[in-house]
């Protein structure tokens, strides 16, 4: 069994590499498209984009309160170990975190993507950087068709009826799209 912190820094390098990734290859669109490297955006959207990052970051700042960085780093590996090596996804792994439905995973099954597309929107935003915007829609892409997916997959698998329940109730990404569904305690 791999430990925790080796867990934490292999997850932490995957996700480094991944978002290097999709921001050279955004880059490289941009290139491709002839399009300009900057907008130019007026100083508003500029300050929105600053805005936008704060917002980011309190997002994932209270979501740290109700789950530890390393635990969810830990997660992140044995996810991707998963999804990357066709494990089957019943198989626990190293997953070992309780299903959280407290604090920000109240209003969203995920969070911490909602938060990362936040903070990328807003740095597009402050920047005015096109690659930044497009690294911004490749990002959603990837959540949206591949991560999300096989994670609630996983999740359903690890925590059953308890997950799908929560599933009906809980927007996944976008908060308050479900408005006027009873509130659950699981």
């Amino acid at each position: 069994m791999i430990g925790k912190t080796k867990a934490s820094v292999i997850a932490s390098f995957i996700i480094l590499a991944l978002i290097s990734i999709i921001f050279e290859i955004a880059s490289l669109v941009a290139r491709i498209l002839n399009l300009p490297s900057s907008l130019d955006l007026p100083l508003l959207l500029r300050v929105l984009g600053g805005v936008l990052i704060g917002v980011g970051v309190a997002l994932a700042l209270w979501l740290f309160k109700y789950r530890k960085p390393v635990t969810m780093l830990v997660s992140t590996y044995f996810t991707f170990r998963k999804l990357f090596t066709r494990t089957p996804i019943e198989e626990i792994s190293g997953r070992a975190e309780p299903l959280i439905i407290r604090g920000p995973q109240k209003y969203v099954r995920h969070p911490l993507y909602l938060g990362a597309i936040i903070i990328i929107f807003g740095y597009g935003f402050l920047s005015g950087s096109t690659s930044t915007f497009l690294a911004t829609f490749i990002i959603l892409l990837w959540f949206w068709l591949v991560q999300i997916p096989f994670e609630e997959k996983e999740m359903r698998a690890l925590f059953g009826e308890q997950y799908v329940t929560y599933m009906h109730v809980t927007p996944m990404l976008i908060p308050f799209t479900k408005l006027g569904k009873d509130k659950i305690r699981i």
